[in-house]
């Protein structure tokens, strides 16, 4: 941080004199751990590639269930996050229906569950 506290945080000439002078020397760099990156996520969505696209959307409402979950159960419950996964969710749920395959029941179900939750949790946080 400058010694100047007056300096804006976001101003990048502010921040520019506060930098060494350095150059960045690439030459030490090898490309070996970026190839490896590479081929790793060519591997990755070659994998993904070949599972149903069902499976893969289920596991991700089956994420923002999740997500739900832990903004339900902060201390306080951080109802606006919770609201968002769970209408995310939904979307996604009541939106493909049975084109989620043999698990469109089952998110149909969880949907409910943590709806039925949050406004359980609303209530105690919000009593009317």
């Amino acid at each position: 941080m400058p010694a100047d506290d007056t300096s804006d945080p976001r101003d990048l000439h502010s921040l520019e004199q506060d930098m060494p002078d350095t150059e960045f020397d690439d030459t030490e760099f090898d490309d070996t751990g970026l190839d490896d990156a590479e081929a790793a996520l060519r591997e990755a969505r070659a994998r993904l590639g070949e599972i149903p696209a069902e499976v893969v959307v289920t596991n991700h409402v089956m994420g923002l269930y999740e997500l739900a979950a832990i903004h339900l159960s902060a201390q306080p419950p951080r109802l606006v996050e919770s609201a968002l996964a769970i209408d995310a969710m939904g979307c996604i749920v009541e939106g493909l229906g049975a084109r989620l395959g043999s698990d469109s029941i089952t998110m149909a179900e969880a949907l409910s569950n943590i709806r039925l939750a949050f406004v359980q949790i609303k209530g105690t946080v919000h009593p009317d």
